[in-house]
């Protein structure tokens, strides 16, 4: 798990358990090396259309950041959407 550091309260939190909140959908993968804050790749649906969202999310501010969205292909991921093909 990631964590942020306050730079006004020194206070630690654990953002890759905790966020991003405001997306529905499954949360598939962890990127918590990513910066300045760790994201995440969410799985939903739209119109019975699958969605991958990739977001990150600053705790101590309490904002979320859409990366990129996108229709996951079924030339790269397996029939679930949430495994991507062994090439």
């Amino acid at each position: 798990m990631a964590q942020a550091r306050s730079s006004k309260t020194g206070r630690t939190r654990d953002t890759a358990a905790s966020c991003p909140r405001s997306l529905n959908g499954e949360r598939i993968r962890d990127y918590t090396q990513d910066r300045p804050f760790p994201s995440a790749l969410f799985l939903g649906y739209i119109g019975g259309k699958p969605l991958h969202v990739v977001a990150s999310c600053d705790e101590i501010n309490r904002q979320t950041f859409v990366i990129t969205a996108y229709e996951p292909s079924l030339d790269v991921f397996e029939s679930d959407y949430r495994t991507r093909k062994k090439s």
